[in-house]
């Protein structure tokens, strides 16, 4: 079973194709009515007796959310070594999207659930006995996107990377760990109001931006009035985010600007654990230009899109990283890298 497993690990880059064929309602009678049961635990969706179909609606962090039908289908995947593996699966065949999908929808052909939920992919392939639990996903720092992401773990560089442990979740799906502190340079922030016992962050592929606690946020907000200057000041006609820094001149990039911004520290740790971890958000892992030319914070306050109790790592701060997601060991890593290929 081992040997099974070490040859059936495979990479899906960022330009590689995944092929879904005709796929089918779940009729509520099959025998995927437990994964049917599941989705529809904590959602607002109510089962119909009468209907061939498994309804759902997910929301994410950020209150983007997705609707759609329950359908189970083979699914086809390019392993390392050349070869293809299939693999009945059952995945949410979405045709609503809300929120901040919307305004990617151009971009976005679909939404892979990798949760830790035995409805999620890997949790499927896991009992399928074709990866162990566990998956990659490294997303490019630059401007022109690419990446990778990966199931199993023989592509886990071990050693070099900084590991936490992962906690349970409140829905059991998330990925979250503990918060101790967060710094903007040498200067603490203060955490606010975080659940105690039940994790300070949450690794949210899902969400766009990063998310603060109310008080985190405003304390950031505060150490960053010192950014202005004369080469640049807040703009506060532009409302594509509700802080902006307008330039001399339009702005190409982040790092046109990075050398007047620090980085934000993040250290965790739990009880169990007696050294803590850092991990180090460089500016451009929170900062966004946009089609003014402006630099704009890609961090909001948590208290506008849930109830501001926890931190919400997104897309925007997760880039030039490999995260690493061990369902098996219940631990969550990361080491800096180009996102060219594993």
């Amino acid at each position: 079973m081992e040997e099974r497993r070490k040859s059936s690990q495979f990479v899906l880059q960022s330009k590689s194709t995944v092929f879904l064929g005709t796929g089918y309602l779940v009729d509520k009678n099959h025998q995927t009515n437990s994964y049917c049961s599941e989705i529809q635990r904590n959602e607002k969706t109510k089962e119909c007796d009468s209907c061939l179909q498994c309804d759902y609606e997910i929301e994410y962090a950020d209150h983007s959310s997705s609707m759609g039908v329950l359908a189970r289908d083979e699914l086809h995947l390019n392993i390392a070594n050349g070869s293809l593996a299939k693999s009945k699966v059952v995945f949410g065949c979405a045709y609503d999207q809300q929120g901040l999908l919307l305004n990617t929808l151009g971009k976005t052909d679909g939404i892979l659930g990798l949760s830790r939920a035995k409805i999620s992919l890997p949790s499927q392939l896991a009992r399928q006995g074709i990866i162990k639990n566990v998956l990659g996903h490294c997303l490019a720092s630059d401007n022109n996107g690419g990446g990778y992401m990966f199931l199993g773990d023989d592509f886990v560089p071990h050693s070099q990377m900084a590991w936490v442990p992962m906690l349970q979740s409140r829905d059991l799906n998330s990925y979250h760990t503990e918060l101790l502190k967060v710094s903007y340079g040498s200067k603490q922030i203060t955490l606010g109001n975080i659940g105690k016992g039940q994790g300070g962050l949450i690794f949210d592929t899902g969400s766009s931006y990063t998310y603060f606690t109310e008080q985190a946020y405003n304390d950031l907000v505060n150490m960053l009035n010192d950014i202005s200057s004369d080469s640049l000041v807040r703009d506060m006609s532009d409302t594509s985010l509700p802080i902006c820094w307008r330039a001399k001149s339009p702005l190409r990039s982040v790092k046109d600007v990075r050398h007047l911004f620090k980085p934000i520290n993040l250290q965790f740790g739990s009880k169990w654990w007696i050294l803590s971890t850092k991990l180090q958000i460089p500016p451009e892992g929170y900062l966004v230009t946009n089609r003014k030319g402006n630099v704009c914070l890609g961090i909001l306050n948590g208290r506008q899109v849930h109830d501001g109790s926890t931190f919400v790592l997104g897309d925007i701060s997760l880039r030039g990283l490999l995260f690493v997601y061990d369902n098996v060991k219940e631990k969550i890593g990361w080491v800096r890298s180009d996102c060219e290929r594993p």
